[in-house]
């Protein structure tokens, strides 16, 4: 019988020629609600206990092991079986299937549509926890997640779907809609002559009876194995919104698959180059209206490209704590260095400034006021704005803080590093989403009487949080014209983020993260800062 340990035993301290000394401890199981004081502050409006328990699933270290081997062992296309027959399909490591339904078996897409208070807050908290340990495989789930808005203009169509959407249950079987107990969604929208402009889409929809047949091609198609995708053609109507299912019965849609892209960031999750060969669609809402009617599936997946940045920096920050927590130069802590403290504390900052600002964002697709949807609409392109300009700074400035160590791919480090711009790409770079922000302050009067509230709910009690809103406003009294646009959304979610803090943090994190981004008094670089409490903003990593 062979022999079994029923606790693995740990590494060798000692090599042939060497003992192994001053590396830190393997972190081991973590428990990602628990550790993580900010979350718990911030995460007011979601369900703790479901937070806690999804947290301690997620950190351990079995779990993270499964992460690492969906991103090692990237996903195959097979486009053709050996009859030359065209079968369009890719294939995962089994690691990446076990991510994906722990994500979507704990409600990751489910919550916010069952209709349980503070389903968008606790979503939200998921993904940001997701983030750090599977960042590749939240867009898959996001996609899902964001579906059902789209689907609401075509009633059948949602009756169908959406409980197939929401079912807590990942079903990755290729098999058509009906014989399934779970479904996946996927989007594709941009084509090779155009991202952001889609006036140039060229695809084409064709009436065949109650549906439609698409002909055409899409650059970019995140998770092709997915149930359904929804995307935009150009029907005799206009620019309209479809629903492209992957499986029909007794045969395959017209789904091409041409080459599967190698991208920067995450190899798990699968992106192809996709060609719509007569493939049968449904449309979502009248001919025409294809661009009013993605706006709402936009948005939420904006509130988990705001988010996920911040679970990125929150990985990063973690790592480089736990280095500097166990090792030693010229006989001290690296944590207990006042320049190591400056820098990792003012990278602390963004990264909660990011969180702070996202889980707020969070609550008002909760509350459901038209005041809370402005906001929503309004803040959710603000916090993917500015989130997302800080979130590959702060872990290059992490992955320095470990010095070589980081810059191993057996480190975290560089996958999150790799992964760090993608999320301000989604559905548009910064300076489309710069205009999108004046372009809501001007069509959405309301989305401007609600960031006036919030920003002006705590005048009064820092006095240069007030002298930078008032020069803010001095500096843009009305919109900017296009050339300023990066500006005035920065200088905007900035200041909404240190009002959020004040609101939300303790006394010393608002008053470091006003005298740091609001002031002008520090200098370019992390750690070029002055006269806060490390110690305090420190203890927010846990």
């Amino acid at each position: 019988m062979p022999h079994t340990r029923l606790h693995p035993s740990g590494p060798h301290l000692e090599t042939d020629t060497h003992a192994v000394t001053n590396q830190p401890p393997a972190r081991g199981d973590l428990d990602m609600w628990a550790s993580d004081p900010a979350l718990q502050d911030h995460a007011f409006g979601g369900d703790g206990d479901h937070l806690a328990l999804f947290g301690r699933k997620m950190g351990r270290s079995a779990m993270r092991d499964t992460a690492q081997e969906a991103d090692r062992i990237a996903p195959h296309a097979r486009l053709f079986d050996a009859g030359g027959r065209r079968v369009d399909e890719v294939v995962y490591h089994p690691a990446y299937h076990e991510i994906m339904q722990a994500g979507l078996g704990a409600g990751y897409a489910a919550l916010p549509w069952e209709g349980a208070e503070g389903g968008h807050s606790t979503h939200a908290a998921m993904v940001y926890m997701t983030a750090q340990i599977a960042p590749g495989l939240c867009a898959p789930m996001t996609m899902t997640y964001a579906a059902p808005p789209a689907l609401r203009a075509a009633p059948r169509l949602f009756d169908d779907w959406v409980p197939k959407l929401t079912a807590r249950l990942y079903d990755p079987a290729i098999r058509p809609l009906g014989q399934k107990a779970g479904a996946t969604m996927a989007m594709a929208v941009t084509e090779k002559q155009g991202g952001t402009d889609a006036a140039a889409i060229t695809t084409c929809a064709v009436r065949d009876g109650d549906a439609y047949r698409l002909r055409g091609h899409k650059w970019a198609c995140t998770a092709p194995m997915a149930d359904g995708i929804i995307t935009l053609a150009q029907a005799p109507g206009g620019l309209t919104l479809f629903l492209v299912p992957r499986w029909l019965e007794g045969t395959r849609n017209a789904v091409h698959i041409q080459r599967l892209k190698e991208m920067l960031g995450g190899r798990a999750a699968a992106v192809a180059e996709i060609e719509f060969a007569d493939a049968l669609a449904y449309p979502l809402g009248e001919e025409g209206d294809g661009l009013a009617r993605l706006r709402d599936t936009v948005l939420h997946t904006r509130l988990d490209a705001g988010i996920a940045p911040a679970g990125l920096m929150r990985a990063a920050l973690g790592a480089a704590h736990h280095w500097c927590s166990h090792r030693t130069v010229r006989e001290a802590q690296l944590i207990d260095q006042p320049l190591m403290r400056s820098v990792l504390a003012d990278l602390a900052l963004d990264w909660e400034g990011a969180l702070a600002f996202s889980l707020t964002v969070a609550r008002a697709f909760d509350e459901g006021s038209e005041h809370a949807r402005a906001f929503a609409r309004l803040g959710a392109a603000l916090a993917k704005y500015l989130n997302n300009r800080l979130c590959a700074p702060t872990i290059a400035e992490a992955l320095e803080c470990i010095g070589g160590a980081g810059y191993d791919a057996a480190s975290p480090l560089p996958l999150l590093y790799r992964e760090a711009p993608l999320n301000g790409l989604w559905e548009g770079p910064a300076n489309a989403l710069c205009l999108e922000i004046i372009r809501i302050l001007r069509e959405v009067p309301l989305a401007g009487e609600a960031l006036s509230d919030a920003l002006g709910a705590v005048t009064g009690e820092y006095r240069r949080y007030d002298a930078a809103l008032r020069a803010h406003m001095g500096r843009f009294p009305r919109l900017p014209d296009e050339g300023q646009a990066r500006w005035y959304a920065d200088s905007l979610a900035t200041l909404l983020t240190a009002s959020i803090l004040i609101r939300q943090s303790p006394p010393a994190v608002a008053d470091a993260y006003i005298a740091t981004r609001l002031t002008g008094e520090r200098g370019r670089s992390a750690g070029a800062i002055s006269g806060i409490d490390t110690g305090a903003v420190l203890a927010r990593l846990g």
